[in-house]
């Protein structure tokens, strides 16, 4: 009988504890990442309608993809932080000097969403 007693409550916080994952999964703000190529100097933006918690020093990371997107074979290939520059919170690799196809992602953290852009080619202006 003891055993039947103890079960409720363990089952009533695991179910306000999924409820609250929700709703805080809810509560996170739309972040947006961007990349670009100018040869094979790679840059971009982070945007967020909170900018000082979600795009401000968001650290981004570039991978460059091998095969299909998604297919679980792509590198992680360099990372930056984004820092402010002018209106905008910007993010840079440097000239690389590799070619070859690229996106950028930000992961979320907790008060912010993540994302990935989509996929451009880097070649070299020879």
């Amino acid at each position: 009988m003891r055993r039947k007693l103890m079960a409720v409550p363990v089952i009533a916080l695991t179910v306000s504890a999924g409820l609250m994952t929700g709703a805080d999964a809810a509560a996170k703000a739309k972040t947006t990442v961007t990349i670009t190529a100018e040869g094979t100097d790679l840059s971009g933006v982070v945007r967020s309608p909170k900018p000082g918690k979600c795009a401000k020093d968001r650290k981004v990371i570039v991978f460059r993809q091998v095969g299909a997107r998604g297919g679980g074979d792509d590198t992680r290939f360099a990372s930056d932080t984004a820092g402010k520059q002018g209106d905008v919170f910007a993010w840079s690799t440097g000239n690389t000097g590799t070619e070859g196809r690229f996106y950028a992602r930000v992961r979320p953290t907790e008060a912010c969403k993540g994302d990935t852009s989509p996929t451009i080619v880097a070649e070299r202006n020879d």
